[in-house]
């Protein structure tokens, strides 16, 4: 990537579309036929938990190509506590940038400023290869769970950074998913004709059918 080229910044009211239209394109086929990323970001901003101070886009030469976003939630800890924590997401780049270097440029920029905002912790689902090399280890390791999912069950999607250097010391408990997040599909697919249309392919690898699932 040419990074004398690129800019971060707050997102805009005047940007919503586009960067709608980005995840959009970035996420299509991905994990389903189709995708509901552009409909959960466009729902997550009017959240009370959506974060504005860290809802970023990523710019080349005047061209929106990334954003990344970040929701307030919090840990049940299993001694009768609440612990504020972030999830971050969705998070995506053009997909023709993808593997070049732009993402990890924009994680490690958003993760700085929430750093520095004071927040404590960013917990959220990703692939630890990739997100391995900005700090996040397996949330297991801090002794912080997935919400409703058994114990012998892989957790290996579920990951965690601290942002504070031992914020997670002394503390286990279950991660909260915010609300926001979970969109239904007769939604996803009224707000999804606001768009050109694409076709939804079942592709291998793809984790949900399609069928009437929820996200």
């Amino acid at each position: 990537m040419t990074k004398n080229n690129v800019k971060f910044r707050l997102e805009k009211k005047e940007d919503y579309r586009a960067v709608e239209n980005l995840v959009r394109e970035s996420f299509w086929n991905v994990y389903r036929p189709g995708c509901s990323e552009h409909y959960v970001i466009h729902v997550l901003r009017d959240d009370p938990a959506f974060v504005k101070e860290l809802d970023f886009v990523m710019e080349e030469d005047g061209r929106i190509i990334g954003q990344n976003m970040f929701m307030k939630t919090f840990v049940d800890a299993d001694d009768g506590r609440k612990i504020p924590v972030l999830t971050m997401g969705p998070i995506c780049i053009a997909p023709e940038l993808k593997r070049r270097g732009y993402g990890k440029a924009l994680l490690d920029y958003s993760l700085e400023k929430a750093a520095a905002i004071g927040f404590g912790a960013v917990l959220f689902e990703g692939n630890i290869e990739f997100y391995g090399k900005s700090g996040f280890d397996f949330a297991s390791r801090f002794g912080i769970r997935y919400h409703d999912l058994p114990e012998d069950a892989d957790s290996s999607f579920f990951l965690c950074k601290e942002l504070i250097a031992g914020y997670f010391d002394g503390i286990t408990g279950v991660y909260r998913t915010p609300a926001g997040y979970y969109v239904k599909d007769c939604d996803v697919e009224e707000f999804d004709r606001e768009f050109p249309q694409k076709e939804k392919l079942r592709l291998p690898g793809q984790l949900f059918g399609g069928d009437g699932e929820e996200d």
